[in-house]
C-alpha cells in the first residue's frame, strides 16, 4: 500500500499468511497483493518487499502476463483426469468474500481431499452460486466426469444444506462429519454471553474425548446443563449428534485433521477476511487464477495425515 506522505510503498509483512512469506516466490506474493488491492504499477516495488531480487523487471506488462497465464493454469487443472486418484477424507467449505470480479461477490466452492499418500491436495475449486444443492452437485458430478468415481469415506463440513444434499445424490456412501469449529460458533451464538465460556469448555470436553463412550457422556452432560435455559443452543448441538461424533469411527491419528475443516480455514482465510473490493474489477476467470495460485501456495504448508 502507498505511504500517503509520499515515501513509497510501505508494507507490514506480519499481515502476510505464513506460507506466502514462506515461500518467497513472485508466484506465491503477486496473487495475494492483488487480491489485498495493490494495483498492478505498485508491484515491482512492493513485491521487492517480500520476494527481493525476484521482482525485477516485473513491469505491468509482464504481470498482466502473468495473471493470463494463471488463468490459463486454472483451467487446465480444472479439467484434469482424477481417474487415477483416491481420497480417503474430504473437506469441503463454501467461502465468502467481498472480493468481487466483472459480475457480483465471489463465492468459492472448495474440496480438499487426503489422498493415498495421506496428502492434503486441493481437489476442487469452483465459483458457484452460494452454497446451493445444485451448484455443489455440479462440482461433484464434474469430478465423478473425469474419472473419480471412489466415493471418500467421511468428508467434513459446516451445516450447508446444499452440501450435504448433493454428497447424498452423488457420493451415497460417503459419512458427513460437522465441522466442530463452526458448530461451537453456531452454539455460541445462541448463548448469553455471561455463559459462553463455561459452555465452550462443555463442548471442548466432547470433542477431545479421548473414547467414543467419554465424548458421548460428556454431549450428555453437556444438554443436562444447558438445556432448561438454553434449550436453542442444546438443539442446535443435538440435531447433529451422529454427524458431530463420526470421526471417533476412524483411526484416533486422523483426528485431529478430519473433525474440522481447518484445512480450508487455513488456506483460505485470507480471502474470507477481505473487506474492501479489488482496485480494478477484474475477470471471472482472473479472478479464479489468482485464487488458484494462492491456493496452490497454501496447499504446500497443508499438514500430512
Amino acid at each position: 500500500m502507498r505511504d500517503s506522505s509520499g515515501g513509497g510503498v510501505k508494507f507490514n509483512s506480519t499481515l502476510v499468511p505464513p506460507y506466502v512469506r514462506k515461500a518467497q516466490r513472485v508466484a506465491a506474493a503477486l496473487p495475494w497483493l492483488h487480491l489485498r488491492g495493490i494495483s498492478t504499477g505498485d508491484m515491482q516495488e512492493t513485491l521487492s518487499v517480500l520476494v527481493g531480487d525476484e521482482a525485477k523487471g516485473l513491469s505491468p506488462t509482464v504481470v498482466s502476463r502473468l495473471k493470463a497465464q494463471w488463468a490459463e493454469d486454472y483451467q487446465t487443472w480444472n479439467n484434469r483426469n482424477l481417474a487415477k486418484e483416491r481420497y480417503l477424507y474430504v473437506w469441503a467449505d463454501g467461502i465468502y468474500s467481498t472480493l468481487r470480479g466483472e459480475d457480483d461477490r465471489l463465492c468459492l466452492l472448495v474440496i480438499i481431499g487426503d489422498n493415498e499418500q495421506g496428502e492434503k491436495r486441493l481437489l476442487a475449486l469452483s465459483d458457484g452460486y452460494r452454497e446451493s444443492k445444485a451448484s455443489w452437485l455440479s462440482v461433484l458430478q464434474d469430478m465423478q466426469a473425469r474419472g473419480l468415481q471412489e466415493a471418500p469415506k467421511l468428508a467434513t463440513g459446516d451445516g450447508a444444506l446444499g452440501f450435504w444434499a448433493a454428497i447424498n445424490e452423488a457420493w451415497s456412501t460417503t459419512r458427513p462429519q460437522r465441522c466442530w469449529v463452526h458448530k461451537t460458533a453456531n452454539v455460541l451464538a445462541a448463548l448469553a454471553d455471561s455463559i459462553q465460556a463455561k459452555a465452550k469448555a462443555g463442548l471442548k470436553e466432547i470433542w477431545m474425548a479421548e473414547t467414543q463412550v467419554q465424548a458421548e457422556t460428556a454431549f450428555d452432560s453437556f444438554q443436562r446443563n444447558f438445556e432448561a435455559k438454553y434449550p436453542k443452543a442444546v438443539g442446535v448441538l443435538a440435531k447433529d449428534r451422529e454427524s458431530l461424533l463420526a470421526f471417533y469411527d476412524f483411526p484416533a491419528e486422523h483426528w485431529l485433521h478430519i473433525r474440522t475443516t481447518n484445512p480450508i480455514e487455513s488456506s483460505f482465510a485470507t480471502i474470507r477476511h477481505r473487506t474492501t473490493r479489488t482496485k480494478n474489477c477484474v475477470s471471472r476467470s482472473t479472478l479464479m487464477g489468482l485464487v488458484f495460485q494462492l491456493a496452490l501456495t497454501a496447499e504446500k504448508s497443508l499438514r500430512k495425515i
